[in-house]
């Protein structure tokens, strides 16, 4: 069995790898971070002429990009209702057409340049076996219709058979992540940008109407000199002046592929918790199943095991089947659970970001990348007020602020005034790091960066080793 490594990243050794930063650069945009939104972002802009550097501190799409389920969707869980709720009709519909537009600028990107990718349309179903949540499927239903999705309402389901209840969304996709993130980085290439791998930024300067950008790379610092900068690190890791990480966690779910003869004509996730979401993916002659979920906040202690709940679900369901990878990642969630794309913050123009994609971050890049893109070309982008990241209604959300400023207060306040030692503090903010024995990491529950266990810096918002 493969450990901490994702079905996607199987063929990595065949993957094209990008030199390191070795001098001073000047670029007319610097892109942070070389997952799916940041080489969606590259390639539209080089695209449009414009000269591109993509800087990644490990591989592209090595990260959550990497560990995704590769569902590419507007189905987004149970969640427009919620829109029509706590925003609007119009506002949810705005958000249902962003998504969709999404899966159709991918696949004509995936046919326009010919990548790779084991692109299929099948349809994404939201169900649940628990006669309690039956109510929140018809909900569903009722307020995906009132705003023109086709959605339908079924009881049955392949592999679970009979449920209480499923919302099925028609026309959806799913492809291999890391796949296709290689093919737009050919691309970005091809357009003459630039893209570099074991390079990390760690700070930033304005510098007139520009910036320059720091970023470390075999031990020496090297300076980007550049008009724009796009901060696509899933969690941004500049603290000011946006503050995302007062309006901002991180979950960490974990996630098998199991090798089977089975073949799923659908896209699955629970509605239930823990989560449990499964499809299906052909690789020539083999066939797997990718079951994903049972997430927590990151740095959360959990009374299971992290993968002990997808493993009885495949035991169940698919008993043949042997486990052949077991990994885990991490997503951003803002606190009104809607991305934040666009300006960095009012007061610093000609700076981009997009995060708390929910999970859904296949689509949601692609939304991210022509929004960015519009605003650097200096055009209106039909959704850009839905995603507004300079936005602070999502701290009203009272409930989610106050269980954020507890673990702040525990973790970050609390042992330093307590004097106590031996502790191990994260290099982000200070907030003291938990031990994931399933992982085998340190884990901040404050804004979710993870370490290895001789501290070294796994994924931010640190940019730093574990102190």
């Amino acid at each position: 069995m493969e450990n901490n490594h994702s079905i996607w990243q199987k063929d990595r050794e065949q993957i094209r790898e990008f030199r390191t930063l070795d001098k001073q650069i000047e670029v007319d945009v610097c892109v942070i971070g070389g997952g799916i939104t940041g080489l969606s972002t590259a390639y539209y802009l080089s695209k449009e002429g414009k000269k591109v550097a993509v800087l990644e501190k490990d591989k592209i799409c090595s990260k959550t990009s990497g560990g995704t389920t590769g569902k590419i969707t507007s189905q987004h869980h149970l969640f427009y209702k919620y829109l029509i709720d706590s925003q609007n009709k119009e506002f949810a519909k705005k958000y249902w057409k962003a998504n969709e537009n999404a899966i159709e600028n991918i696949e004509n990107i995936i046919k326009t340049e010919k990548i790779d990718c084991d692109f299929k349309r099948k349809s994404a179903f939201v169900f649940t076996k628990d006669l309690g949540k039956l109510q929140g499927i018809q909900e569903e239903v009722q307020a995906a219709k009132s705003l023109g999705i086709p959605a339908k309402f079924s009881n049955e389901i392949e592999v679970l058979g009979k449920v209480e209840g499923a919302i099925e969304f028609p026309k959806q996709a799913q492809f291999n992540p890391v796949k296709y993130v290689t093919g737009l980085a050919k691309c970005v290439l091809e357009n003459g940008g630039e893209i570099y791998e074991n390079t990390k930024v760690v700070e930033y300067q304005k510098d007139g109407e520009g910036f320059v950008v720091t970023a470390e790379a075999d031990g020496s610092s090297r300076k980007i000199t550049a008009k724009y900068v796009v901060v696509a690190t899933r969690y941004p890791i500049f603290n000011a002046p946006g503050f995302y990480f007062i309006k901002m966690y991180q979950e960490l779910e974990y996630g098998i592929a199991i090798k089977t003869d089975r073949s799923l004509n659908g896209m699955y996730v629970s509605s239930e918790v823990p989560t449990i979401s499964f499809r299906e993916y052909a690789c020539g002659e083999e066939r797997y199943v990718l079951i994903v979920g049972n997430g927590h906040k990151t740095g959360e202690k959990t009374e299971n095991n992290g993968f002990e709940v997808l493993e009885n679900f495949a035991k169940t369901y698919f008993p043949e089947a042997p486990i052949v990878y077991r990994w885990n990642a991490e997503d951003a969630i803002g606190l009104d659970k809607i991305p934040y794309i666009g300006q960095y913050s009012e007061v610093r123009e000609n700076m981009y970001v997009a995060t708390g994609f929910k999970k859904w971050g296949m689509t949601t890049s692609n939304v991210a990348a022509n929004l960015i893109t519009d605003k650097i070309m200096g055009r209106k982008n039909p959704y850009e007020e839905i995603f507004d990241a300079t936005r602070w209604e999502p701290i009203k959300n009272r409930e989610e602020m106050k269980n954020m400023l507890k673990e702040v207060g525990e973790s970050m306040i609390m042992p330093r005034l307590k004097g106590e030692k031996g502790k191990k503090y994260c290099a982000h903010l200070g907030c003291e790091v938990t031990w994931n024995e399933v992982t085998k990491t340190w884990d901040c529950p404050c804004h979710g960066s993870r370490y290895e266990c001789d501290g070294s810096l796994i994924e931010g918002p640190s940019v730093h080793d574990l102190d």
